[in-house]
């Protein structure tokens, strides 16, 4: 990426069958247990609460945001930007935008978990309102680190 982002590089789109291996690309940069395809999958193809949106930025796909829409509850499934476009409030942007489509589609509130040692992260969650609500001990399968569950009324 040759500039920093600006407000008018940045787009959204709703993730399909064709983006998977886009998905797992960026999945298996992020996370050291990154899903397999084979979950993208059945969410995008088979899970009818299943939402992912992908952030493009310069007309590159930059990260996504998963999520299920249950009734009212939204809950953030994963969420990951490419480590070359971390730090530009990429992610900021995506998880407002998941969180006003969530409200638009009936969600009341919004739910996730994350590491306890993720301070990134926990910090953007704040700023966007999401309040501590427990502790899934062992939640993370490389290191047992336990997770926290952050919850927002949207």
């Amino acid at each position: 990426m040759n500039k920093t982002p600006s407000i008018y590089d940045i787009s959204f789109k709703r993730a399909t069958e064709l983006d998977i291996d886009r998905l797992v690309e960026i999945e298996q940069q992020s996370f050291t247990v990154p899903w397999p395809e084979e979950a993208f999958y059945n969410d995008i193809v088979h899970n009818r609460f299943a939402v992912y949106i992908m952030v493009e930025c310069n007309w590159e796909v930059a990260g996504y945001c998963g999520m299920w829409l249950v009734m009212d509850e939204a809950h953030i499934t994963n969420i990951a930007l490419l480590p070359q476009f971390r730090g530009y409030k990429l992610g900021e942007a995506l998880l407002r935008k998941v969180m006003f489509l969530a409200k638009e589609a009936g969600a009341e509130t919004m739910s996730l978990e994350v590491r306890v040692s993720n301070k990134p992260a926990k910090s953007l969650y704040k700023k966007l309102g999401f309040q501590e609500g427990g502790i899934r001990k062992n939640y993370y399968t490389d290191n047992y680190e336990d997770a926290l569950v952050m919850w927002v009324n949207l």
